[in-house]
């Protein structure tokens, strides 16, 4: 009896262990959590075709929300990057009930190619910040955990209605995804009311106000009133000339008067132009329109500015051979008109501002200014270059009008003819001489003609003949080659052998402290010195 027992304890034991074998060569793995419900073998057909893998249809038979996309061409699994793609590519299992079927790298996903490309504002949020169940639409969507679809692309569908129903509402007709302030895409031409004039320049808060309505801030874009000029402005004139307001003022300006029968000023006998288009009728008819004014000239309005500079014959020269009626800081004065006078305009003075010579002070001054260069740029030569050379310290007896660094003084006049390298030289290199802190002294007369004075002397004075090296009896101006040294007139005439030799190899580099030099004064010619 108990052997009986044993051996059906051992042979339930062996069946049970054969059908978890056989489970196991069935189904690879446990499913994963949301698929849990379809754990067994009788439910593999749910997903799998006998015989073969899973396929597509079974997938969006059971999910029809992804179905319905598909059919629309709607959503990321109808894009390019995953249709005909097999889902189990993308959503195996198989792999353990906490595997993860939806993997996304949220940080690499373009987003673009679900239909709705995310704006710069819109990419800055987190996934879930949009991807809630608030803003889900769709009923049987709503519940689902972790899930991305049935979001609404419309604006109103995440953000609040600023206009409170009283606009379209698809916001993108006026606002942009980048930003909803300000308005960019909203044009006032396509509006019942048309901008002209001085409105172009209105703050929008001044005509659409913002007050509090249904308890949230709000501005009032439609349902405006703009028939007439007083829906917004107050009548000055108290209903006097009625509402008609566009019969005397324009949108330009309200200080532009049209007459109040539209008077046309041109038929008078003077005719408004320029800055005179936007004068106060007052300030010329400061009585009534119709007493009669002086007009001849200028100075019958205006204060004569420049005081009397410029009267000829006890009678101030009319404005307009200077200025227009579009601005007395505008002039017509040419510069053919400048050259007509004593001071023609040359050179560099042709670019220079008219208040450069004309306006030192506060006031305009055009007579007795100076003739002189002096009279405008200061004389650093005062005193430093002798009446010989600078008569009546006339400037341009060097320097020239179109340039002032062009200097053409004619050295060939003074005890020191330029020759040679010298030619080359700025006047400043030898006239000047400049010091650490900015400052410069200048010199022109009393200057040694000694090279040395302006040279260094490399041969550390070997060739000084009572206290003076004369540079000239080797050197020309054109370099510093010896040109002119002839080593036949030195205390060792060159003979033989001695013609070919290099320079170098008799007179060699001396070291003095810290002085370098070339030794050329030999003191003895035995031959031992130098050969041995």
């Amino acid at each position: 009896m108990q052997k009986g027992i044993w051996r059906l304890t051992v042979l339930n034991i062996f069946i049970m262990l054969s059908i978890n074998n056989l489970t196991a060569q069935i189904s690879p793995g446990d499913l994963s959590n949301p698929h849990s419900n379809l754990e067994g073998i009788s439910n593999c057909t749910q997903c799998h075709v006998l015989g073969n893998k899973q396929t597509n249809e079974k997938c969006l038979a059971c999910h029809t929300e992804i179905n319905e996309r598909i059919s629309s061409r709607k959503g990321y699994h109808s894009s390019s990057d995953v249709k005909g793609k097999q889902c189990f590519s993308c959503h195996s299992e198989h792999n353990g009930k906490n595997f993860q079927l939806i993997r996304l790298d949220i940080n690499k996903f373009d987003h673009k190619i679900t239909g709705y490309a995310l704006s710069a504002p819109h990419a800055k949020k987190e996934c879930k910040d949009c991807h809630a169940s608030k803003f889900i639409g769709e009923a049987k969507l709503k519940s689902k955990k972790n899930t991305y679809l049935g979001v609404k692309t419309e604006c109103l569908n995440c953000h609040n209605d600023y206009h409170i129903r009283t606009l379209s509402s698809n916001c993108l007709t006026c606002h942009s995804a980048d930003a909803f302030v300000p308005a960019s895409k909203f044009n006032h031409a396509n509006a019942k009311f048309q901008l002209a004039g001085k409105h172009k320049n209105v703050d929008c808060v001044k005509c659409h106000k913002i007050s509090t309505t249904e308890g949230k801030k709000y501005q009032q874009f439609s349902g405006m009133q703009y028939n007439n000029c007083t829906s917004c402005h107050k009548d000055p004139h108290s209903n006097k000339f009625g509402q008609n307001c566009r019969q005397c003022h324009s949108e330009e300006s309200f200080k532009v008067i049209q007459g109040n029968q539209k008077f046309d000023h041109n038929k008078t006998d003077y005719k408004l132009e320029g800055k005179h288009l936007i004068v106060n009728c007052k300030a010329c008819h400061k009585g009534r329109f119709t007493d009669p004014l002086k007009f001849t000239q200028c100075v019958n309005c205006h204060t004569d500015y420049h005081k009397k500079q410029f009267v000829k014959s006890g009678v101030v020269t009319d404005c307009s051979q200077c200025h227009t009626v579009d601005g007395f800081k505008q002039f017509s004065f040419t510069v053919e008109q400048h050259n007509a006078g004593p001071f023609p305009l040359k050179g560099s003075h042709i670019a220079i501002p008219c208040y450069e010579c004309h306006r030192k002070q506060d006031n305009w001054s055009f007579r007795q200014i100076g003739m002189k260069c002096s009279d405008c740029h200061q004389d650093i030569h005062q005193n430093f270059i002798g009446a010989k050379y600078y008569p009546d310290k006339n400037c341009l007896v060097c320097h020239s009008e179109d340039k002032w660094s062009d200097v053409r003084f004619d050295h060939s006049k003074t005890e020191f003819q330029l020759t040679g390298a010298h030619k080359k030289e700025s006047c400043r290199a030898c006239h000047f001489k400049t010091y650490s802190t900015g400052t410069f002294q200048q010199t022109f007369q009393g200057l040694s003609q000694n090279c040395s004075e302006c040279h260094s002397n490399k041969h550390r004075n070997q060739f000084e003949k009572n206290g003076i090296t004369n540079c000239t009896e080797c050197h020309g101006t054109d370099n510093w080659k010896a040109s002119k040294f002839d080593h036949n007139k030195t205390a060792f005439r060159l003979d033989g052998k001695h013609i070919n030799v290099s320079c170098t190899k008799c007179h060699k580099p001396q070291q003095e402290g810290s002085d370098l030099f070339v030794l050329y004064k030999i003191k003895e010619f035995k031959c031992e010195s130098c050969h041995f």
